[in-house]
């Protein structure tokens, strides 16, 4: 006699439908916030315009203390042999992006169209109409102000280079038209008063010190001076433009030489593992635990819980809204305030992501052995910093792919560009323990630790690094990530299968994260 099958036990029913239901809640979310960066700006062109601006302060250096015969050959291998042309292409291109952004979500309504969209209504035709969502609003109202800001430095340019009707006439754009912000009107007035050589208002000189900076405000103070007739004021202004020069320089070699260094390292690193992999085969350390997959006890519901609940659900929904039930929000706090709260926030997230795992696979204790294993060691330590300069030269070429692809916009990590912005050395240090330590500690457990080893029971280690690499680069939620992160979270993955050490991984992410942060603090400081 066969023997009876096993009820289903109520509580099962309710915790899949709970899951089914948070799951759905959590892919509307993802789906909004993606769609959210679909038209919004990368940090990467802003970034892209803060090494300009480092080129031309260090252009301003006239090699002081170099043989003669040598300062031409360093000058034009750090800066090019026309470095404000360089500049003048750079800050075009940035500005043309901008007005085709938008161009694209709030040109304005077609002649004969009847009704007015308001100013918190989308004006292109596929979405005419529409509410803007206050992130959108924000994305073009900054859009606005970067074109702006963009025609007065572009202005600065074209009356260095001579050509002063065009800097007048973009100047007279900016001060004319009705939404340019207050400060940019005042500046680009003031800048068509000096070069029409207009006599200088009282308060002109502290106001373009404090509206322009480097070697924008060189030149409007050096023009300033010229007219007020201030020779010794020139002077005192030229010498300082010197001693800055020297360590924009230094900058520049920082930002720009050190990378390709490190990008260097990395190809030859993949030419030697391509060439060890052709006269090793599997012996090869391409191919070391290739296909050794985990003996996870769980299922797939079990994945599926600490994936959709304990990262998506807790850090995207409950947290926001716990927060926000009371009162606290980061745009409402000052820089050290929101630098605290970010950390506290990713904290919390982690707490609640870490508990959430812990209470999905405590009933399958022991866990493998070979689970959440972290050892230090110099084999792991060498895999990580190995992987780190492996993934430089790709990650460059797949920035370049994702540049022609998203054309500026998609969206990026907030993070980054508070970090560009902030001024404040505690700021930037919480800033840092946050991107360099609690990202990578986190992280690094969830989905190289938990989700890919558990994907391997259903796929091979090959697949399963894929699939965790995208859920990975997803839930940064920027589409123009998607792609690089998504790179980045491959290597991850296959440094960490074939180290079988969660240290591997976790160094070379606190690499990648330390880097991008003090990159960040060198063009935005």
């Amino acid at each position: 006699m066969s023997p009876k099958p096993t009820p289903p036990q109520p509580w099962l029913s309710v915790k899949r439908l709970f899951l089914i239901v948070v799951t759905a809640l959590v892919g509307l979310v993802l789906v909004q916030s993606l769609l959210n960066s679909w038209n919004e700006p990368q940090v990467a062109n802003q970034l892209q315009l803060y090494q300009t601006d480092l080129l031309l302060e260090g252009s301003a250096w006239q090699g002081e203390g170099l043989p003669e015969d040598q300062w031409p050959i360093v000058r034009e291998g750090l800066l090019g042999q026309d470095p404000v042309g360089t500049a003048k292409t750079q800050y075009e291109t940035v500005r043309q992006d901008a007005a085709e952004t938008m161009s694209r979500w709030s040109e304005p309504e077609a002649p004969g169209a009847t009704g007015s969209l308001g100013p918190d209504t989308l004006a292109n035709g596929t979405n005419a109409g529409k509410p803007l969502s206050r992130r959108l609003q924000t994305a073009i109202s900054q859009q606005g102000a970067l074109i702006d800001q963009l025609d007065i430095r572009l202005g600065l340019m074209e009356a260095y280079q001579g050509d002063t009707q065009s800097a007048l006439d973009r100047w007279l754009q900016v001060r004319d038209s009705n939404t340019t912000p207050a400060p940019l009107m005042r500046t680009a007035d003031t800048l068509i008063r000096l070069w029409q050589d207009q006599p200088p208002q009282p308060e002109d000189e502290a106001w373009l010190q404090q509206s322009l900076d480097g070697w924008f405000e060189y030149r409007a103070l050096d023009q300033l001076y010229t007219i007020e007739g201030l020779e010794e004021a020139r002077s005192q202004l030229q010498a300082q433009e010197q001693a800055t020069a020297r360590t924009k320089l230094l900058k520049l070699a920082l930002v720009g030489i050190l990378p390709a260094i490190g990008a260097a390292i990395g190809v030859g690193l993949i030419l030697w593992l391509l060439a060890q992999r052709v006269i090793r085969g599997n012996q090869s350390l391409l191919r070391q635990n290739a296909s050794q997959g985990w003996a996870i006890p769980w299922t797939a519901e079990t994945i599926w819980q600490v994936l959709i609940v304990g990262f998506f659900f807790v850090g995207q929904i409950v947290l926001p809204l716990v927060l926000g039930s009371l009162g606290i929000a980061s745009a409402n706090l000052d820089s050290r305030s929101r630098a605290v709260f970010s950390l506290v926030y990713y904290l919390l997230m982690a707490a609640g992501g870490l508990g959430v795992l812990w209470w999905s696979i405590r009933a399958y204790s022991p866990i493998p052995t070979d689970m959440f294993r972290l050892k230090p060691s110099s084999r792991g330590l060498l895999w990580g910093i190995g992987g780190y300069f492996v993934a430089l030269p790709l990650m460059f070429g797949v920035a370049l792919i994702n540049q022609q692809i998203w054309q500026g916009q998609g969206g990026s990590n907030p993070l980054l560009q508070t970090v560009l912005e902030e001024q404040d050395p505690v700021a930037l240090v919480v800033f840092f323990l946050t991107a360099a330590i609690a990202a990578p500690l986190f992280e690094e457990v969830l989905f190289r630790g938990f989700l890919l080893p558990s994907l391997t029971k259903y796929m091979s280690v090959g697949w399963s690094i894929v699939l965790s690499s995208l859920i990975f680069a997803t839930a940064h939620l920027s589409l123009s990530e998607v792609l690089p992160l998504t790179l980045l979270g491959a290597i991850l993955g296959f440094v960490y299968t074939r180290s079988r050490n969660l240290l591997s991984p976790m160094v070379l992410h606190s690499a990648w994260n330390s880097v991008t942060m003090v990159g960040l603090f060198i063009l935005g400081g």
